[in-house]
This record gives structure tokens, sequence and C-alpha cells, in this order.
């Protein structure tokens, strides 16, 4: 065999893995998965969900890289749980749909690998301010919970810098205490924030977090005022969906957002703005989200408001697409091409007439 054939031969099993099953915790599953030539390391996946709270601590492999936790009626977690063989060097640990009220500072302080973290759909109604310092978590999932008040600084990580994407959604979230601006520890590096279906009246201050996704969806906003999203400069894209009452957009109000992508105000019948000076400062919007809100055309002049808009949603299935109408050759010098949206129904392949703003 040519040389040039048998190298990546060679390498492959450097780079696949073989899934196998080995002993394990009566009613547990363990399935091991093999790297490297040879298969000469290994990881171990232990599966101990519905079994039922008796199981606690329950032994596991040396090597375990992720341990499922879940449905098992568990009303508390402590250090001295997770600190067996085979807990310390966790990279995933899953304890959704549990009975768990509460944990305390250090639940998961011997957890110094731990990455994945689901706490959903729980009873806990606090979050100590330092749960997660001991772990270089990049993921955790809280939504489904009871919390109310929630401080930021209670997801600063052992990350060093990785990015932490984080879901509140589903609790009865009323007020985020911001990050100290005096704090001797750093801010949090959330760069995914779900605040979806909790009961926020007001934007919260995330100023100075490194967002660049936020969802919003379900809270009871009232207005989304000028300085709403101060110090979110980085955020790409913004989910303001199916918002409760009566929401209103004052212009302005999202001139903080410059590297904002995408922004969903979907399934907002209610929703209420005065112009398209509400979309000040979106220079960099792509992707606008209309649909459902009552707006069936669009308003006039929303093309020289967002000059990188290539995509509109509005009315029921109907999308708008940003085109140029290059005109007449030679184009007078100063001028510029006319740019049209075409609208079509997303359900038909034909596009209907274009709408010229």
């Amino acid at each position: 065999m040519p040389w040039p054939l048998l190298l990546p031969l060679l390498l492959l099993p450097a780079v696949s893995g073989a899934q196998t099953t080995r002993p394990c915790f009566p009613g547990c599953q363990c399935e091991v998965e093999t790297f490297g030539l040879f298969d000469s390391f290994s990881l171990t996946r232990v599966d101990c969900s519905g079994l039922g709270p008796y199981i606690m601590p329950v032994p596991i492999p040396l090597d375990t890289a992720h341990l499922d936790l879940s449905s098992n009626r568990l009303e508390m977690v402590n250090e001295s749980v997770l600190a067996g063989p085979g807990y310390t060097t966790l990279a995933g640990l899953d304890l959704s749909h549990n009975l768990l009220t509460s944990i305390s500072p250090t639940t998961f302080s011997r957890l110094r690998y731990l990455e994945s973290l689901d706490l959903s759909h729980n009873g806990l109604a606090a979050l100590p301010a330092d749960s997660f310092t001991s772990s270089p978590l990049s993921d955790v999932n809280l939504s489904y919970n009871r919390l109310r008040e929630v401080l930021i600084s209670a997801f600063t990580t052992h990350s060093q810098g990785r990015a932490l994407h984080v879901d509140l959604s589903h609790n009865l979230i009323h007020r985020l205490v911001p990050h100290p601006t005096q704090a001797s520890f750093p801010m949090p590096s959330i760069q995914s924030l779900n605040l979806a279906w909790n009961r926020l009246r007001a934007v919260p201050n995330l100023r100075d977090l490194p967002l660049r996704y936020l969802s919003l969806d379900g809270n009871p906003l009232a207005t989304v005022s000028p300085g709403a999203f101060s110090g979110l400069a980085g955020l790409t894209h913004l989910s303001l969906a199916n918002l409760q009452g009566l929401p209103q957009l004052a212009p302005h109000g999202f001139q903080d957002l410059l590297g904002l992508q995408v922004l969903d105000l979907s399934g907002n019948p209610k929703l209420k703005w005065s112009g398209v000076e509400v979309f000040s400062g979106l220079d960099s919007l792509q992707e606008l989200d209309l649909s459902g809100t009552g707006l069936v055309s669009l308003p006039e002049k929303l093309l020289h408001h967002l000059p990188a808009l290539q995509s509109v949603s509005v009315g029921q299935d109907k999308q708008c697409r940003r085109l140029v109408r290059e005109g007449a050759y030679p184009r007078q010098p100063g001028s510029s091409p006319k740019v049209v949206l075409y609208c079509g129904d997303t359900q038909e392949s034909a596009a209907r007439g274009p709408d010229i703003l």
C-alpha cells in the first residue's frame, strides 16, 4: 500500500472511539468509549437514572466522565456524597428531575473538572454566591426551578475565561443582582443567558457581561427604554418573543446593541412602538422577526435605519429579503443603488411583488 494511503489508516484509531459496556452498579448502565491508538484511553458514561434515592452515594468506575442521576427523587446532594472515587474527576453531572430544594456553596467544591451541570426540574429556591467557583463549568442548566432572585456573581467559575452558557428559564425570577463593580473576583464569563418565562418587568442590568445570546421571551416586560441594554455591545442575538402584558418599545431603546445581528420580536400582538426610531443604532442587524406582532405592512424608511438588514419576517408566513436594484448605468456621481425588500409567502415558491422602501 502506498504511504499516502497508509498514513490515514494508521491515524484513524487515534481520532475515533469505540463503545462497549462494562459491569456496573445494579440498575445502572456503564458505557465505555475508548480512544487513541490501540484503544489506550477510555472514558465511561454511567446512567443511574430512575432508580430511587437509595442509590446515593452510588459507586462508579474511576474513569467516569459523565454521571446521570436524574429522576431519582433525591432531596439532598452534598459535598461528601460527591467526593467518592470517580466523582472528583467528573466532566458532566445530571441531577435533573429530582426533589432538590437547596444546595450549599460547597456542594460541588470537589468537582474540579466539571464542565456540564444539569439541575433543571428541581425545587431550588436560592443559589449561593460561591456555588460554582471550584469548577471550570461551560454549561449550567437551572431551568424549571423556583428561583426568585439570582446573583450574577453566583456564576463565577474556575473557567479561566471559558464561555459559559446559563439556562435560567421557567423560574420565578423577578430580579437579577448585578455583579459588584468593586468585586475582587472576576466578572462571570456568561456568553449565553436564557431568562425566558420568568417574572422580569424590566430588562435586568447585565452590564459588561460578555453576552452574545440573550433570551427574555415570555417575561412581563413593560417597556424597552434607552439604556436598557447598556454595556452589551457584543450581543449578537436578542429574543423578546411572546412578551406578556402590553410591551412598549421606546425610541433608541436598542441603541447600545452595536453588534446585534438577530432580533426576534415575534408573538407580540400587542406590541407598541413610536416609529422606526425604535431600531436606531442597530447598524449590524441582519435578521428581524416581526411575525405575530400585528404588523401587516413594513414601516417606511425601515431600511434607512437598518443598513445591514437582509431579511424580515412579518405577518403570517411572509418573508422579506433585501435586494439591491442597480438601476441605469452609468450611475450618477454620488448616487446610491435603490434597495428593495422582496416579500413573499414562505409557503409558496413564487415571490410576490416587491415592497420598496
